[in-house]
């Protein structure tokens, strides 16, 4: 079994960093550059930056702030929101990302992925989607894609996407639960074990996670290959290494500090 990846998330608003709960009533908790050093050097794999606002108000990301992280870290991170062109794409990879994630962008143009694939390569571009459970019939998987923070349903049926993104050749995927997020009630197994099981490429599992089992349920139930926390590092609950502590006590394979 391949290692698995934890993933600190920070939402990024107005130069702070926030957290709410299924995508409403943030607060703001620190200063993201200050936060990502203090992850990197607690022994996360990976970052993630989301400038959760951008989308919405149609505004390019903030690149300094790309900058600036790039200079103080010395791990992976990914950035989302506000990327609406390849050469939003571009300019963040120059900034220093390694990834970039596109969600509200991908659904209304699923053809940047492809685009952004061939001139990036497939490692460089993240596929986020924001699926919310649903009852009715015409979503098999029985969860609908929404984009804008949750502010707009698509139609689209979450697996379906999920799979034509990865033949678009999408690199990986972030599965963020609109109904688990910030509840830290635990990951959304069923339809992280849905995607995980019917693409090739890796799934990271987001929302809802709250202690150090729900990573383990996630990678063990899930089959994700990595997971988003927030909340659970963000209130000095947890640190990285008490969770990874766990994961190998669980025997889950972890990544040895960078």
């Amino acid at each position: 079994m391949l290692s698995k990846r934890i993933i600190p998330c920070l939402d990024v608003r107005n130069k702070k960093v926030t957290k709410g709960v299924k995508f409403q009533n943030n607060v703001e908790l620190g200063d993201p550059i200050e936060m990502a050093v203090a992850y990197s050097d607690g022994g996360c794999d990976e970052l993630v930056f989301y400038d959760i606002t951008a989308s919405a108000e149609r505004r390019p990301i903030d690149i300094d702030m790309v900058r600036d992280v790039a200079r103080v870290v010395h791990i992976p991170f990914a950035v989302g929101g506000g990327i609406e062109t390849l050469d939003d794409m571009y300019r963040v990879l120059l900034a220093g990302a390694e990834k970039v994630s596109v969600n509200s962008l991908a659904v209304k143009n699923p053809g940047i992925i492809a685009e952004g694939a061939k001139i990036f390569g497939s490692q460089c571009i993240v596929l986020g989607m924001d699926p919310v459970k649903t009852a009715d019939p015409r979503f098999p998987s029985g969860y609908e894609i929404t984009i804008r923070g949750f502010r707009e349903r698509t139609g689209m049926d979450a697996l379906e996407w999920a799979k034509k993104a990865e033949d678009l050749g999408v690199g990986e995927i972030v599965v963020n639960s609109v109904d688990a997020d910030g509840t830290r009630d635990g990951f959304e197994l069923n339809l992280t074990r849905k995607i995980s099981t019917n693409v090739h490429i890796p799934v990271v599992a987001s929302g809802g996670a709250g202690t150090p089992q729900h990573l383990i349920d996630v990678f063990n139930k899930g089959a994700a290959d990595a997971a988003i926390i927030a909340s659970m590092i963000h209130t000095g609950e947890y640190t990285i290494k008490q969770i990874k502590d766990e994961l190998v006590k669980a025997g889950v394979p972890t990544r040895e500090k960078w």
